[in-house]
């Protein structure tokens, strides 16, 4: 009872601090702070009803998903449709400022010289000239930088300030069209008079407003090495030789010092790779379908769990934050769902006298595994030593790899979900949060530790910005962006020993 009270307490504190949040920013906020209501509310309902010993069956939890769900994209679509209600009202009064302007001149032939500027810029969008557009980029040649200015108008982005930037620059000013639309204007225009030269992204700015910056394409992705190729084969080796060495391990021998038993290794091996494989497949997949190469896998070899997966970078630059999300939501769905259902098809398995006795305590290990496994097994996670097929062990180091590739911290899977769904802003804010969380893990598990110091060396840095950065992805993904972090908290994250107990796991 105390555990549930400290978590009812804490969903509640949470969902009052979010409401304090919401309320200056209006209908929007209020309405921002339902979705994460109604998202939350039955994984609440789950889990507080779990702790008391009381079960949802399978029915009962899918219409729970499916009703929230469904109320997140109702609430979502009309958040939208308020939001792009007030954007258009305030670029109504935008415009009508900026046509009332001229006439505020004390001088009628400067205001006759804006009008014909204003209809020469109707006829053919270009950026205004600004004061502020005295200083030009020093890298950007003249006769280009001109040329990109052509672009502008008030159909789409008007510009009022030029700033160099590396190769390019950057151009500060006021979005007025739809985004998505914006952006592909813009991008046809500046094709037309500069040709490939040059690629134009509209993000958000550090003051939060539409940007648009322009960079060679040199900038582009560098393409992969033959090094690079050699060290991807020779880290897939490597993972090949740790799986198998991990199979052997996981039944109580060395393969390393004893080949013989190579046979009884490979079945596990086989499998820890196979979902290896379909987790590589499925980013691949959606990648190819989308356009956007992908570098090679450079898998991590681990003696614990075979392999930590893959890390697996961007060739080609990302139209926008939803290919960013298919791509990398779908690795972590493939090679997940296949290792839930070799974890479900093992437990089924499992009888007296099964391969493998694991003390049940370990089912302790993981909220999402040990309530699988109480639902499949039931009162035989009270023994001591529980019989298990090897299907069990399988899928469930498949499920970890997966929740580990999940957490949101740089160019993990769940540091692009979240990057995709929220910005980079919240992005970065949840890989120093996940990182200051491994470190304190890793005082009582090394594994942590170790997860902690590969993120901050090798894949801390966000995903560079899409070339359409300010459109968010819908509803129904950022939905199912929250389910597989929520997943991957689920896998990892253990039940107390007092839960555990009340629930009959363990002897």
């Amino acid at each position: 009872m105390p555990l549930t009270a400290l978590i009812l307490t804490a969903a509640i504190a949470i969902l009052g601090w979010g409401f304090y949040r919401a309320r200056p920013m209006g209908q929007v906020g209020i309405l921002a702070w339902l979705q994460s209501l109604v998202l939350m509310l039955p994984w609440l309902l789950f889990f507080g009803l779990f702790t008391v010993g009381v079960y949802l069956n399978l029915a009962a939890v899918l219409l729970l998903i499916v009703a929230s769900t469904g109320l997140y994209i109702f609430l979502g679509r009309r958040l939208r449709t308020l939001a792009a209600q007030q954007k258009r009202a305030q670029g109504e009064a935008n415009a009508a400022a900026e046509a009332r302007s001229p006439h505020l001149s004390s001088n009628p032939a400067e205001s006759s010289r804006t009008d014909e500027d204003t209809q020469a810029t109707t006829a053919e969008p270009q950026a205004p000239p600004s004061a502020t557009d005295t200083a030009e980029p020093a890298k950007l040649p003249p006769e280009d930088l001109a040329a990109i200015r052509e672009i502008f108008g008030i159909d789409t982005f008007f510009a009022t300030e030029t700033v160099p930037y590396l190769d390019g620059a950057i151009f500060k000013g006021n979005l007025r069209g739809e985004v998505a639309e914006s952006h592909a204007k813009l991008s046809e225009r500046l094709k037309a008079r500069v040709g490939d030269r040059y690629r134009l992204f509209l993000l958000s700015g550090p003051d939060d407003r539409p940007t648009v910056v322009v960079l060679p394409a040199t900038a582009d992705p560098s393409p992969t090495t033959p090094l690079q190729f050699g060290l991807a084969g020779v880290l897939a080796i490597a993972t090949v030789l740790t799986c198998l060495e991990t199979a052997g391990l996981l039944q109580s021998f060395d393969l390393f010092a004893d080949w013989s038993k190579f046979g009884q290794a490979l079945p596990i091996a086989l499998g820890l790779l196979l979902i290896l494989g379909v987790h590589e497949l499925g980013h691949r997949v959606v990648a190819r379908r989308l356009g956007i190469r992908l570098g090679p896998p450079f898998f991590i070899p681990a003696l614990q769990l075979g392999s930590f997966g893959s890390i697996t970078r961007f060739a080609s630059l990302l139209p926008n934050r939803k290919a960013l999300f298919d791509i990398a939501v779908a690795g972590p769905l493939a090679g997940g769902l296949l290792s839930f259902t070799i974890l479900i098809l093992g437990l089924s398995l499992s009888h007296q006298g099964s391969v493998f006795q694991i003390p049940s305590e370990f089912f302790q290990g993981s909220i999402l595994v040990g309530t699988l496994a109480r639902v499949v097994l039931g009162t035989t996670l009270q023994q001591s030593l529980v019989d298990v097929h090897p299907l069990v062990i399988v899928g469930w180091i498949g499920l970890v790899i997966t929740a580990i590739n999940l957490m949101p911290a740089g160019q993990l899977d769940g540091g692009r979900i979240v990057q995709s769904i929220y910005g980079r802003k919240t992005a970065g804010r949840a890989t120093v949060a996940t990182l200051v969380l491994l470190g304190l893990v890793s005082l009582t598990n090394p594994l942590a530790l170790y997860w902690a110091v590969l993120i901050l060396f090798l894949q801390r840095e966000l995903e560079r910005p899409a070339l359409e950065d300010l459109s968010e992805p819908d509803d129904a993904r950022a939905a199912l962006g929250l389910l597989v972090l929520f997943l991957m908290a689920a896998t990892l994250l253990p039940l107390t020993p007092g839960l555990a107990g009340r629930l009959g796991i363990g002897g």
